[in-house]
């Protein structure tokens, strides 16, 4: 069911989304810097700067409800989730697609209650794409200059699943191990949690993940594939896929449509 006060911030969760990724594309269509993090991941202006647009909107927006941001995580500054409720950014979620200029990059913004996204918007500035969801039936596709479009995930087509896989990550046996149960007809690369969304728009049925993965990176997706009327579970099994954990890192898990 959704909650009416979750759905009430969408708008302007989107809003916020959006301001970011225009000010990431500002780096996109210039030059940036690039360094390396702790963990070895590449990190850039682009995505300090979105960082920046997006923590005092939403404290703005919700104050006293903490904001979990990569950014801020990486340089040691996490607030008290203890509450249950709090905000998950990804400024740049795919940096390796925003240095291969090929577009599929995303800002990802994320509510979760009890453990679970309840809100989520996924922006793809590049491509002018957004896809936004707060509660069962909410989720919707915007492309830049139209209306909203309602997108619902699919039945499994008899003919065989598409699945859709990492661009740049992920335990290519494990996947083909996993696959090995069901009846493939296709498989298609996105980078980004753009994949969520491919399922969330009935563009594909399933998205394994067998590599590592932060909770930033999901939470959003995992919220528009959720009020699209998929699932995601962790690992193989049927338990969902939860947020809040100490190290904010993910198991394995596997995104469905219907």
């Amino acid at each position: 069911m959704t909650d009416p006060a979750v759905a009430k911030l969408l708008p302007t969760v989107r809003t916020i989304a959006h301001e970011a990724g225009q000010v990431i594309l500002r780096f996109y269509n210039d030059r940036y810097d690039v360094a390396t993090k702790a963990d070895g991941s590449p990190v850039t202006q682009a995505d300090h700067a979105a960082e920046a647009v997006i923590l005092p909107a939403l404290h703005h927006l919700t104050p006293g409800v903490p904001v979990v941001a990569e950014e801020e995580v990486a340089a040691g500054r996490i607030p008290d989730i203890s509450g249950g409720r709090f905000w998950l950014v990804d400024p740049l979620d795919g940096t390796k697609e925003f240095l291969n200029r090929n577009g599929e990059f995303t800002v990802n913004i994320a509510l979760v209650e009890r453990g679970l996204p309840v809100l989520g918007v996924v922006y793809a500035p590049a491509t002018g794409a957004l896809y936004a969801g707060a509660g069962p039936g909410t989720a919707v596709h915007w492309i830049e200059g139209r209306h909203d479009y309602p997108i619902a995930v699919r039945p499994p087509p008899a003919e065989g699943l598409t699945v859709v896989a990492s661009r740049s990550h992920g335990d290519a046996a494990e996947t083909d191990k996993f696959l090995a149960a069901y009846t493939v007809k296709d498989c298609m690369s996105c980078g980004s949690s753009l994949k969520f969304c491919t399922v969330a728009a009935g563009k594909a049925d399933l998205y394994p993940r067998f590599g590592p993965t932060s909770e930033w990176d999901t939470a959003a997706g995992h919220a528009v594939l959720l009020a699209a009327g998929g699932r995601v579970c962790a690992g193989t099994g049927t338990d969902a896929l939860r947020y809040g954990k100490p190290d904010f890192r993910n198991p394995h898990f596997v995104a469905y449509g219907a």
